[in-house]
């Protein structure tokens, strides 16, 4: 049974004049961790404020544990967290002071709730009194966390939760995640990064508000349809637009210290030919391998 449906969603801004989501669909099941993977801009964060019935969409409908998203809004307020992607506690407030004040809104208490966030919240005890304002990126990361589960909440939504924090917060955070679905709770985080995809069991990539695939990782990778070679070189600039001009390059996009290209035609000799070309227009040190696609070239692919 699916826990989050959302069917044909259109929401526009300035009159219709900005689509941010253009006829978005997909279900999330009961317990899934699902991944909505695009980079700013995309619409994410619109679905999300529509899904936790912050926003109301110009066409389609969503539910979520069954409850409309439109008629059934405070059904939907009272059962789910929502950690959006600026934190947004009381900057005031001491960490305390601020899980308290939450706990109190859905008319509980952390103690009641403590053992849901008690493997967050231990590192958060010791500063407990420092006022929340006052707190490092991850650690604010971690109380807002712990804000949005003090409900006991069943489906979670985590709008970019890891922007701006470092890699170590980033992967405690993900630990953290995988904790929390082992307890059955449906988990929908959005994130501008590639990498985190490989985190969720399902992921949806999303561009310009349209939905360009869903699926589980592996299967998005296998749909590559091309195979996919990274080239390098000494002069990697001039190179870049040596492979973009050949005529037996279908695409070439660069990847950090390589390229990654496909060719027009899956023909075994083309990288023998280009090896030929890139030496005589004098290029040194090239290097030419077949490699697998990443998540990365699988969305560039989409996106063309």
């Amino acid at each position: 049974m699916a826990d989050v449906v959302v069917n044909h969603i259109v929401k526009t801004y300035n009159n219709g004049e900005v689509k941010a989501l253009d006829d978005v669909s997909f279900e999330v099941g009961k317990g899934e961790l699902f991944g909505l993977i695009g980079a700013d801009g995309a619409g994410k964060t619109s679905l999300f404020r529509i899904l936790t019935t912050l926003l109301l969409p110009d066409s389609g409908n969503a539910t979520v544990n069954g409850f409309d998203i439109v008629s059934d809004y405070k059904a939907i307020r009272k059962n789910v967290g929502y950690m959006p992607g600026k934190f947004s506690l009381y900057q005031d407030l001491s960490v305390e002071e601020n899980l308290n004040f939450f706990a109190t809104v859905f008319h509980t208490s952390v103690s009641e709730n403590y053992d849901l966030v008690k493997d967050i919240y231990v590192q958060l005890e010791p500063f407990k009194k420092r006022r929340a304002g006052k707190l490092s990126g991850g650690m604010k990361q971690k109380l807002a966390l712990c804000c949005a589960l003090i409900h006991r909440p069943t489906v979670l939504f985590l709008d970019e939760p890891t922007t701006g924090v470092d890699v170590v917060s980033r992967k405690e955070f993900w630990e953290m995640l995988k904790g929390l679905k082992r307890q059955g709770i449906t988990i929908l985080v959005s994130t501008p990064y590639m990498d985190e995809a490989t985190l969720c069991e399902r992921i949806a990539l999303i561009q310009n508000g349209k939905i360009l695939s869903i699926n589980h990782l592996e299967a998005i990778i296998r749909q590559f349809p091309d195979r996919l070679f990274s080239v390098r070189a000494d002069n990697m600039g001039k190179l870049l637009n040596a492979l973009r001009s050949h005529i037996k390059i279908k695409s070439c996009f660069s990847f950090g210290e390589c390229h990654h290209i496909a060719f027009q035609n899956d023909d075994a000799n083309e990288e023998c030919e280009l090896m030929d070309y890139l030496e005589k227009e004098g290029f040194q040190n090239v290097e030419i391998k077949r490699i697998e696609p990443s998540i990365e070239d699988c969305f560039i692919n989409l996106m063309r």
